[in-house]
């Protein structure tokens, strides 16, 4: 799974009543899968999924997924505070055909979260989950900062890909980056680069199949799992069932690995997970010649030849534990320091100005991504970090998104702060 780019970590929409507002949820969604964001986050923190019950968290993740363009990678918020409600919430995430589960840290029993609870818990997530799994470090909200030495260890586990950092600490993203240079995975990339999600891989088989005479199956009509995985593993079945291990290290009950073909679901671990944006039929928004130019792999190694199903181009790119920054005003920094894109809250109000330091930053031109940064600090850190989703809900209003109000105990903003939050977001229209 190649999760680099800039992911919104979209609000969850509602009525005056308080009614999750679905038809709001799929306008937006439609509108962010025309930006050039690689992918969206459905219940993070920003979605309020906290405020939210099963059946409704169940409704916006199937909302969200149908409304979703196909090239855009999906990542579903899942995290609960025992291991077992987790794994029910991202069985259905991927039932859906979401590519990677967030998975928050527990907090409620703090005192008792030592390190051997919080490895028990994600080991037996990840062992479990049919998906691969994101850790989501948020100590604002959670009171915990997972400490870097155990993300390190957690990222050798097989389904667990990479993190969401929201700590803000620039510091302990380079901290893991370097912790996991020793870990080499495979990911499905288009030609220039991009992610290949299955849905991708779907359509493209289809007109493969269609244009060589084929009669086309019901059941390849209905869903996403009769897709064989396009990549270097030498077994075939059901689409990101196999994945090559290419590292050497431990599974979460100490078996060694290496070199280990595994059968297992979309991107169990060091495993090539298709997902992300640029297919031939919904093409990237991204500027295809500084994909190309910013993301060629730095040796023959790191990349396989090209393969084609119908329209679509496809070859493996090596990828490592992924980090992804959460603080938008912190958002170059932590690319210097290694993180590979952004799950950033300002994104859902403004997408365009947070991917212009993403592009700017993959371009080689740190002055321009300096700029692009300095643009959005200090709306990122007013709206965002301080007046929270209130805010933002009421920055996605001003720029076509549809915002609406917060659940309670979250009050909407009055009169003033709207003024405060039109003049920082004045520039920054989408």
């Amino acid at each position: 799974m190649l999760l680099h780019g800039i992911f919104p970590p979209i609000t969850t929409p509602f009525y005056p009543d308080g009614r999750v507002y679905l038809k709001k949820l799929e306008h937006n969604v439609e509108r962010y899968s025309k930006t050039p964001i690689a992918g969206i986050v459905v219940l993070g923190s920003t979605g309020e999924a906290i405020m939210l019950s099963d059946d409704e968290r169940r409704e916006v993740l199937k909302t969200a997924r149908e409304a979703c363009a196909p090239h855009k990678v999906l990542i579903a918020g899942t995290g609960a505070e025992s291991a077992r409600e987790t794994l029910r919430l991202t069985e259905y995430a991927a039932e859906l055909g979401y590519h990677a589960a967030l998975v928050r840290t527990p907090f409620f029993y703090r005192p008792q979260l030592k390190p051997e609870n919080i490895l028990a818990f994600y080991r037996t997530v990840a062992d479990h989950s049919p998906i691969p799994v994101l850790v989501y470090s948020v100590p604002v909200f959670t009171g915990y900062d997972i400490p870097p030495e155990l993300v390190i260890e957690l990222a050798n586990h097989p389904n667990i890909i990479g993190i969401k950092e929201s700590g803000g600490d620039v510091e302990k993203i380079r901290r893991m980056v370097e912790g996991t240079r020793t870990i080499k995975r495979s990911a499905t990339v288009t030609e220039t680069f991009a992610a290949v999600t299955p849905r991708m891989l779907k359509s493209a088989k289809l007109e493969s199949h269609i244009e060589s005479g084929g009669l086309v199956t019901v059941a390849s009509l209905s869903g996403e799992k009769n897709i064989s995985h396009l990549g270097e593993a030498s077994h075939v079945g059901t689409i990101g069932h196999m994945e090559k291990i290419s590292h050497v290290g431990k599974t979460s009950h100490g078996e060694n690995m290496s070199q280990v073909e595994k059968i297992g679901h979309v991107g169990t671990g060091a495993l090539a997970c298709p997902a992300e944006q640029g297919s031939a039929t919904h093409p990237s928004p991204q500027p295809l010649d500084t994909e190309r130019r910013a993301s060629r792999p730095s040796s023959p190694s790191a990349s396989s030849s090209i393969s084609i199903i119908g329209g679509l181009k496809t070859r493996q790119k090596e990828v490592g534990f992924q980090v992804l920054a959460g603080i938008a005003q912190k958002f170059h920094p932590a690319l210097d320091a290694g993180a590979v894109g952004g799950v950033l809250a300002f994104a859902c109000p403004a997408p365009t100005a947070c991917y212009e330091i993403y592009a700017a930053w993959k371009e080689g031109d740190a002055g321009l991504a300096r700029v692009k940064q300095e643009r959005i600090s200090a709306s990122a850190t007013r709206v965002t970090s301080e007046l929270g989703i209130p805010g933002l809900k009421y920055a996605l209003d001003l720029n076509g998104y549809y915002g609406g109000e917060p659940r309670l105990p979250l009050l909407p903003l009055t009169s003033d702060l709207k003024a405060e939050v039109e003049k920082l977001m004045a520039d920054m229209r989408n």
